[in-house]
């Protein structure tokens, strides 16, 4: 069987944009949301481009749910080549100090468990097809920098940040994990709110397709971890 890209989180902007450039370049594209209805306007979208698209229901939150939709997507498409995290735990817990403690599960859940779960699903298919990678989308909140803390606190997204933060980590550490595996791991950072995605107010000022072809030159050059998009 050939190729094919395993997209968590699939809706408007980054994911998108990924799921079209790595399938104009060969990759079947396998779609994940909880929406059936945005993977059947998704998948007719990609094969209205001439790509091979399929749609998976699942929900990001829940580790079995996550690794019951790689099985079915495996069961599909053959062996994941690509998986692709673009799912996100939204931005409950803005205030860390006024914020019920308990929310900051739902957002570690999606951010870290699930993308966790996949990987642990996914693992013997991208060690055994020898182009095997794991690709995430973070957002900047969760560099470690006083500015990005600072506009954490101003733009009440402290448990995004924290999760972020979280998921940069477990980035490096998969990246170290897997490397003797020759399993690439890399994450592209967005600094900024994204065209056409659901953080558009009307003043995005960076392209998904920017986001897409830096995702794709990680993944051709399988060295550099971290990349950073503004």
């Amino acid at each position: 069987m050939g190729k094919n890209i395993l997209v968590f989180g699939f809706g408007p902007g980054i994911s998108t944009a990924v799921a079209e450039k790595f399938g104009s370049s060969g990759f079947a594209v396998a779609l994940v949301a909880r929406s059936e209805e945005k993977l059947a306007a998704g998948v007719k979208a990609l094969k209205g481009k001439g790509l091979v698209a399929s749609g998976f229901p699942a929900d990001a939150a829940d580790p079995a749910s996550v690794k019951a939709v790689v099985a079915k997507a495996r069961a599909a498409l053959g062996p994941i080549t690509v998986l692709h995290w673009n799912a996100s735990g939204g931005a409950e817990a803005g205030d860390l100090l006024t914020s019920d403690p308990a929310a900051l599960r739902g957002i570690f859940s999606v951010g870290v468990v699930g993308l966790l779960a996949a990987v642990q699903e996914a693992l013997s298919d991208l060690k055994s097809t020898k182009e095997g990678a794991v690709l995430v989308t973070n957002g900047a909140f969760g560099e470690l920098a006083p500015q990005m803390d600072e506009y954490a606190v101003t733009s009440k997204a402290m448990g995004l940040a924290l999760a972020n933060a979280t998921k940069h980590k477990l980035v490096g550490l998969l990246a170290q994990r897997l490397k003797g595996d020759g399993v690439y791991v890399g994450e592209v950072m967005v600094a900024g709110s994204v065209k056409g995605s659901a953080w558009d107010r009307g003043n995005a000022s960076i392209d998904s397709a920017a986001i897409a072809g830096r995702f794709w030159e990680l993944y051709q050059a399988r060295g550099e971890t971290r990349a950073r998009v503004s």
